[in-house]
């Protein structure tokens, strides 16, 4: 569309997006923060602004964040190099108390800085903060050449076991946008190292969200031709992990927006986070931008 009609742009964007702002009014979103779009300046004021704006039209926006490259800098330069076992990082004590001061500390405290430095009221919690994740140690099952599974001990990494809505409804009923760092405790009062996508899902789960968003590096889910998946219901999703569709780091994504959805959040989104204001153009808009995976169109399949 030639340049002059920007007005006319807008008010057609304006007007696309009204229903939708109607539909997820007082709704609750979770948005796993991360990747590409954490390092980016322009990114991340794309990101923040559209939290606010989300916040602004009455959403209810949850971010969950990682970090892992930024805990890898500060390990190298004080010299504590830390080994991965299949892209998870093997977490010791003094592993775990630089992950905490840059999970919990820097990187929580930057977002938080950056969403309110666009308007926003953004308030930062680790899953210490109120009892908010309960979490247990989780061991990693490989399998042996010979077909048998071993299970790797992580150290302080851990799984999330419980979630205290509680302490999230009280900031997302006022004007408060919580800020999660994926830091869990378990019944002895140790801390977890947790992958920020486990998280965000268990958190969505756990208040029955309308949406899970994953930003991520890639542009989404693609089929054997590169061509993007926008719409898949779970049942598809279960079939293209079968036939190696998606395979590799892929997997564990998409396996956490599958949970997400089978546990009773209304619709996953995995999301290329390169993409400028990726969050409010996979809400607002008719297209999207990534892989939406919904528990609907269980009629069109009989056995899903």
């Amino acid at each position: 569309m030639p340049h002059q009609h920007t007005g006319l742009d807008k008010a057609q964007v304006l007007t696309e997006a009204l229903p939708y702002i109607q539909r997820f009014s007082g709704k609750t979103l979770v948005v796993k923060y991360g990747g590409n779009a954490m390092t980016d300046p322009e990114l991340e004021s794309s990101f923040a602004r559209d939290i606010v704006l989300l916040k602004t039209v009455g959403l209810n926006p949850i971010v969950v964040h990682g970090g892992g490259p930024q805990v890898d800098s500060l390990l190298k330069r004080l010299g504590q190099e830390s080994d991965r076992i299949d892209g998870m990082r093997v977490t010791d004590e003094a592993t775990m108390e630089v992950v905490e001061m840059v999970l919990g500390g820097s990187v929580n405290k930057s977002i938080v800085n950056l969403i309110n430095k666009h308007g926003g009221r953004a308030i930062g919690l680790t899953g210490k903060d109120g009892n908010l994740l309960r979490a247990r140690k989780l061991l990693m099952k490989k399998q042996n050449e010979d077909g048998s599974v071993k299970e790797i001990d992580l150290g302080m990494v851990g799984e999330v076991v419980g979630v205290k809505t509680d302490v999230l409804q009280m900031f997302t009923q006022s004007d408060f946008i919580p800020v999660i760092a994926p830091l869990g405790v378990d019944e002895q009062g140790n801390t977890y190292n947790i992958n920020a996508d486990l998280v965000a899902g268990k958190v969505a789960e756990a208040l029955g969200a309308e949406k899970l968003i994953l930003l991520t590096n890639i542009s989404g889910v693609l089929d054997e031709n590169k061509n993007l998946l926008t719409g898949l219901t779970t049942h598809e999703v279960d079939q293209l992990i079968e036939t190696g569709v998606i395979y590799g780091g892929m997997i564990p994504k998409v396996s956490c927006a599958l949970d997400a959805v089978k546990g009773g959040v209304v619709s996953a989104h995995i999301v290329d986070g390169r993409v400028p204001h990726a969050t409010l153009l996979e809400i607002f808009t008719d297209h999207g931008v990534g892989t939406l995976i919904t528990n609907r169109a269980k009629a069109a399949h009989p056995d899903a």
